[in-house]
């Protein structure tokens, strides 16, 4: 049997580092430097878990009317309409009331499971993966 997998989408720094926790919990993590590799990978594997962080777009550096730099990787999964990973999002406290029009604005096929406001802390992260 193969062990449940976590995709770990570290686009900055902050991005929490619990692969010994991941471990200790029997995942496997695959760490993602990117939404365009982990839209790729989704193509050939499909995580139990998603981490990743959440950036609202303030300006114009997100084509169309996208709001933050998670709106791609939602419209690809939607692709996969019998696939439902655990989504975790980790956001800093002063761009925590953005996350509510990503779920606004992707109503039909997204609702954040869980919002983490940075700094996250490894046993939060466990609480939600023994769920």
């Amino acid at each position: 049997m193969s062990r449940p997998v976590v995709f770990s989408i570290v686009e900055s720094p902050t991005h929490p580092k619990l692969t010994a926790l991941y471990e200790e919990l029997g995942y496997e993590e695959l760490v993602l430097p990117s939404m365009r590799k982990a839209m790729n990978a989704l193509k050939k594997q499909q995580p139990d878990v998603i981490v990743a962080e959440f950036f609202y777009a303030y300006g114009t550096n997100y084509s169309s009317n996208h709001i933050s730099n998670l709106d791609s990787l939602l419209i690809t999964l939607q692709t996969y309409p019998e696939y439902h990973p655990k989504i975790i999002l980790v956001v800093k406290k002063s761009e925590q009331q953005f996350v509510s029009k990503l779920g606004e604005h992707y109503s039909d096929y997204y609702n954040p499971d869980y919002v983490l406001i940075q700094p996250v802390y490894e046993q939060q992260v466990r609480d939600i993966l023994a769920e």
